[in-house]
């Protein structure tokens, strides 16, 4: 049976800017944030299985107020060694998804793979599109190593990894966004990154202005609950504030 482990990194409000400003709810006023703001939670998540210790996208990659990265320190808390994740599966490369796919060192500032001892899954076209548009939405020191690294895999369409961990080509949020489902033959767990972001959106025929196909994204939100529902999936919400999983 696969454990899952929501990693979240905290609640940020994002506009048209598109700079994350961290959120607390006890405090902060969502009207008094500028116009368009969008509450979001990021949550990167762990799904281990009999094989694999998987992790899924990798938040901003925040430190924490003692200098170690928020993503290392989070699995820590829940007794996993960040050595130990075996594989990375990355749907986009926006900054809030691809932020701790590199670690920089603070004394020198040279970057290197955050999970040294994993295998990257990057969408092959995601990567090459993300380098040509270095700038708001994806930031290229963050994950050019992936281009030069051989613990890097780049797919393309629709395949398998491993015999049991699928991904798709997708393409509503971004041009080249690919979703991933894990079925260990026990459990099946989808991601579908920020095309199945948020419990609401799955519920409501919602096109958003901030996907790249916001019509594709919209019908394959409800492609993914409806073969969700028939086939037991459990979903992972990266940027839901309250639910960070469910089945429908």
């Amino acid at each position: 049976m696969a454990r899952i482990i929501p990693l979240s990194e905290g609640s940020f409000t994002v506009d048209g800017t598109k700079r994350f400003v961290p959120f607390d709810e006890k405090k902060d006023v969502l009207k008094e944030r500028p116009a368009g703001s969008l509450l979001v939670e990021i949550q990167p998540f762990l799904v281990i299985t009999d094989r694999d210790i998987l992790l899924l996208d990798t938040g901003l990659g925040f430190r924490n107020a003692d200098g170690v990265l928020q993503l290392h320190q989070n699995m820590m808390d829940q007794g996993i060694n960040p050595m130990e994740v075996t594989k990375v599966l990355m749907s986009h490369l926006h900054k809030d998804h691809a932020g701790g796919i590199t670690v920089e060192d603070l004394i020198t500032g040279e970057r290197s793979l955050a999970f040294p001892h994993a295998t990257y899954y990057v969408g092959r076209q995601e990567l090459e599109y993300a380098l040509a548009n270095d700038g708001k939405s994806y930031l290229a020191k963050e994950f050019d190593l992936l281009a030069k690294r051989d613990n890097v895999v780049l797919l393309e369409g629709n395949g398998t990894i491993d015999g049991y961990i699928h991904y798709e080509f997708s393409g509503g949020h971004s041009p080249f966004h690919q979703v991933f489902l894990i079925d260990d033959g026990e459990d099946k767990v989808f991601f579908g990154g920020d095309e199945a972001p948020q419990i609401s959106q799955m519920r409501s025929r919602f096109v958003a202005k901030y996907d790249f196909d916001g019509k594709k994204a919209m019908e394959l939100r409800q492609q993914y609950m409806e073969r969700g529902r028939l086939e037991n999936w459990t979903f992972l919400f990266y940027h839901d504030t309250k639910e960070p999983t469910t089945q429908f």
